[in-house]
């Protein structure tokens, strides 16, 4: 009787991280502006791959590394949020663990300093998926998740931005059209996946409005099936078209590859009118992104020694 083949070894670890994506040209941003983003990027890498390289899970890696561009001002998420029209900060995360397909998300929460860890104990220490508004807020001080007073999240560039676009009657949300999510997807060495979103959402939202970062196959999706899927652009699209979600199920059931699936379902949500970008890790260690603004804050770095830091469309 022939022997069964030894199952192929895992190529190792990979990590791919996004800033937010937006009409982001060549000359827009300052030199200073440019080199702190991909400080900014450089940095969550570093967290998330200290994880991976150490054999650690891919659900530490992703918490880790959107934990760093919470903290970093440069983005909108946590520090770094926009301003609501009324002139408060909500903040929305997820994440998410291929093994389970466990997951966590919060909306629209105005005090915890890291918000995907609020996300990551949703997940674990309560019986559903997601929290929002006042409540969150409480099951976030009950577990002693780290708190923050409104001074650290209140940015005078935030304001400002909100100013220009209340000055401005003819503008929508988002004055400067940067879709400033931030996000995470890894693979560890063991083959697993996880996806980790975070956003402030966009300048002068009103009423409550909740994007795609935190709805679980929108925003954020995680499966070791298919793949882990972290997504920043014009929110109330990729609810439509199930952005995440639609990219896993064609992995599964075409056979596509991520980046094919990904550029199919892109494809779709400009199609409808909406823009952003993804990014991609697979369980055999693919990754991949794909983006239809003039640019996406992006990095990536696998156990190889790759190692990429991008923002504008023609660079990687």
């Amino acid at each position: 009787m022939t022997a069964a083949p030894s199952p192929a070894p895992h190529p190792g670890w990979t990590l791919v991280v996004h800033g937010g994506a937006g009409i982001l040209p060549r000359g827009q941003l300052t030199a200073e502006q440019d080199a702190t983003a991909r400080a900014g990027l450089n940095a969550a890498l570093d967290a998330g791959q200290a994880v991976l390289a150490a054999g650690g899970h891919a659900l530490d890696a992703v918490e880790a590394a959107v934990r760093v561009l919470e903290d970093d001002p440069a983005f909108n998420a946590g520090r770094g949020a926009v301003f609501t029209y009324e002139g408060t900060q909500e903040l929305d995360a997820a994440i998410m663990d291929g093994r389970t397909r466990a997951a966590g998300a919060v909306a629209g929460v105005t005090a915890t300093k890291n918000p995907v860890t609020l996300a990551r104990r949703v997940m674990e220490a309560s019986p559903h998926v997601l929290l929002t508004g006042t409540g969150a807020d409480a099951f976030s001080r009950d577990q002693g998740v780290e708190q923050a007073d409104p001074g650290w999240f209140a940015l005078p560039e935030r304001r400002e931005q909100l100013a220009r676009m209340k000055a401005d009657s003819a503008t929508g949300f988002d004055v400067d059209m940067k879709y400033g999510t931030v996000g995470a997807v890894a693979c560890d060495t063991h083959g697993h996946v996880a996806a980790a979103t975070s956003t402030g959402g966009v300048t002068g939202k009103r009423w409550g409005r909740v994007g795609d970062s935190p709805l679980i196959g929108a925003g954020t999706y995680a499966d070791d099936r298919a793949g882990a899927v972290s997504a920043t652009g014009s929110g109330e699209f990729f609810i439509r078209e199930g952005v995440a979600h639609e990219i896993c199920a064609r992995v599964r059931f075409l056979g596509e590859t991520l980046q094919a699936a990904g550029d199919h379902v892109m494809a779709d949500v400009r199609a409808m009118g909406g823009t952003g970008g993804i990014i991609l890790a697979g369980p055999h260690g693919d990754i991949a992104w794909s983006l239809t603004t003039p640019g996406m804050y992006r990095a990536r770095a696998s156990a190889t020694g790759e190692r990429l830091v991008a923002i504008y469309g023609d660079e990687g």
